[in-house]
């Protein structure tokens, strides 16, 4: 039996965890919940985010061929980019509480997000692919990575740097967005074990939402709606798919509905804040559903923690 491993799509946790944590410091502002439940949860992410790292790094030490199969494998490869995406959150998160970290926190990412990004879409550029092969991880480095990097420049008060990694992660969105449409209209479905990788799918409109948002506090523009708008249509398309994606028996991989989910929530809670009539409608019941699926993920991740069946 080959030794359990930790892949790289397991930093998906963070993104729904800090996420989510997140969204629990902008309803502290809008309900006067709690501050200390959101700080709690975010220090939750951290200590996940960080046992992960240290996991991860010691198997990239001890087994680099395994590393690197993964960064090149056709449907896993781009999901190293969570590492750095999952860095940046967290550099968000320690922000208030040291600009130093933070600061130091967001460089490593960025300079990790920009080195992978490149290095995997350089990769991908060269063809040979599957159609087959073509999921929404594909997602993750160029628009994932590129909106979150203009997210934590904005957070750290770099405006003018954040609308560039923001350009490049809509123009990136834009151009994959009908080769993943094309995909899942073709003639053969997704297999049953990569359907949750459709969670990836709803999050762009939501998370390049939430970077502008924090690019631009307060803002409440007519196409800062609209992408919202966008991401809520995708969710409920996910419900009303909800037995066909649901074929998945429960695993690590349904953690890639919760960066698109927490972001909904982050864009909801936050719009709310500026005056949105709808975000005011919307924001209590996204924010009360967002909070049970992340911590019924949680408790079944736990579950398997437990068991010793969290690694593969």
């Amino acid at each position: 039996m080959p030794p359990a491993r930790l892949p790289a799509s397991y930093f998906g946790m963070i993104l729904g965890l800090a996420g989510m944590g997140q969204a629990w410091r902008a309803a502290t502002v809008l309900w006067g919940l709690p501050r200390a439940i959101g700080e709690g949860v975010l220090l939750l992410a951290t200590l996940i985010w960080a046992s992960l790292l240290l996991t991860y790094l010691r198997q990239a030490l001890r087994h680099p061929q395994s590393v690197r199969a993964e960064a090149e494998h056709p449907v896993q490869g781009g999901t190293p980019a969570l590492m750095a995406i999952a860095t940046m959150l967290i550099a968000m998160a320690v922000l208030p509480y040291s600009r130093t970290a933070a600061e130091f926190l967001a460089a490593v990412a960025l300079a990790g997000h920009l080195s992978f990004s490149l290095w995997h879409t350089g990769t991908v550029w060269r063809g040979g692919r599957s159609h087959q092969d073509t999921v929404p991880t594909v997602y993750l480095p160029t628009v994932a990575g590129n909106f979150t990097s203009g997210a934590v420049l904005g957070a750290l008060g770099l405006a003018s740097w954040g609308w560039l990694f923001l350009g490049a992660g809509v123009f990136s969105w834009l151009a994959l967005e009908s080769l993943m449409i094309h995909r899942m209209l073709g003639p053969e479905p997704l297999p049953v074990p990569q359907r949750p990788l459709v969670g990836i799918q709803f999050a762009p409109p939501v998370v390049c939402g939430m970077a502008c948002l924090m690019l631009s506090p307060g803002a409440h523009e007519p196409w800062l709606l609209m992408l919202w708008g966008y991401g809520l249509f995708q969710l409920l398309l996910g419900l009303r798919m909800r037995p066909w994606l649901g074929e998945q028996p429960f695993a690590m991989s349904y953690w890639s509905y919760t960066f698109g989910i927490a972001a909904t929530t982050i864009c909801a809670l936050k719009l709310a804040i500026s005056g949105v009539d709808s975000a005011r409608v919307l924001a209590l019941p996204i924010f009360v559903c967002a909070n049970a699926f992340i911590g019924y993920l949680a408790i079944r991740t736990a579950a398997l923690v437990v068991r010793g069946r969290f690694l593969r």
